[in-house]
């Protein structure tokens, strides 16, 4: 017996489900992103999302994906297309199988990313707002990088973070540290970069012919240290997938610099999203960024 999103007909149709007609439906798990599905038809198999009340999420995603795959750099889900019906709303992408990461593919990777960097824009920000997880990512059209910066990726979480109950020295950190913003970017002048947005280990895969995948990105055009610096922030990615990227596009010398800069605005968003287990972390990033520029 199948197990089913329970939504409209509007998904079945576009999977080209007819009345009675065969498919089978496996429920994947549920998260931040909503609920997942492995859905097969006569016409494919598809990677399904649902949530209440999400459409604008997954536009936002969907749009993503399609600028990353014009960058026609690392593999994306192809998108079928979203909906709403009854305030549940879908997303259905292509399904791939993935397989395990190699060195190789881990370089290969590497490479991928550099080209899809290399795609830049004219402003900082993006055409549309979307989501970091599940807390908004405003992208604001912007010409001047550390204004963006401050404004809707730190200033906007510390906002976020003293409304969640978080005030004092974290508060009193982050005051200092936007202040002294413009010291960690002497003599370096980012360019906008296309961005994942959201690059850590498990947002990224391998098919079975060696061939990088990306998903669940938060686009952006930005400094292309802060998609590397989060890779970092977790790990999966090995010496390959750096030596490779260096090799197509070298990274500025002064990157170690910058990266705990941004990697601290994914930390203090897990801090607003999970709780106060991040809380000693973003005060120690803050820290040392703070000892560098005193």
């Amino acid at each position: 017996m199948n197990v089913r999103p329970e939504i409209s007909t509007r998904l079945w149709q576009m999977l080209g489900v007819v009345p009675g007609g065969a498919f089978q439906c496996r429920a994947l798990g549920c998260g931040i992103g909503g609920a997942t599905w492995r859905v097969q038809t006569a016409a494919g198999i598809w990677f399904v999302k649902t949530q209440a009340d999400a459409l604008g999420m997954f536009n936002a995603e969907a749009d993503g994906l399609r600028a990353l795959a014009d960058c026609h750099a690392a593999r994306v889900p192809k998108v079928l297309g979203t909906g709403e019906e009854g305030g549940e709303a879908f997303l259905v992408m292509e399904w791939l199988l993935l397989g395990r990461k190699t060195q190789h593919a881990a370089a290969r990777m590497g490479e991928a990313l550099a080209r899809q960097h290399q795609g830049g824009g004219e402003r900082f920000g993006w055409r549309r707002h979307n989501l970091i997880g599940a807390t908004p990512q405003f992208n604001t059209p912007a010409d001047d990088w550390t204004g963006f910066f401050r404004e809707y990726r730190l200033g906007f979480q510390l906002r976020l973070a003293a409304e969640n109950g978080y005030r004092g020295a974290l508060q009193d950190q982050g005051t200092e540290l936007m202040e002294r913003l413009p010291a960690f970017f002497a003599g370096y002048t980012p360019q906008p970069s296309l961005l994942h947005g959201d690059l850590w280990s498990g947002n990224w895969g391998v098919l079975d012919t060696g061939e990088p995948v990306i998903f669940d990105p938060a686009v952006y055009y930005g400094d292309r240290e802060a998609d590397l610096a989060m890779t970092e922030l977790f790990g999966g990615f090995s010496p390959e997938f750096y030596s490779a990227y260096d090799a197509h596009w070298p990274r500025d010398s002064g990157h170690r610099t910058r990266r705990d800069l941004y990697n601290l605005y994914h930390v203090l968003n897990h801090l607003n999203l999970f709780g106060t287990g991040y809380l000693a972390q973003a005060q120690q990033l803050m820290q040392r960024l703070l000892a560098q520029v005193r």
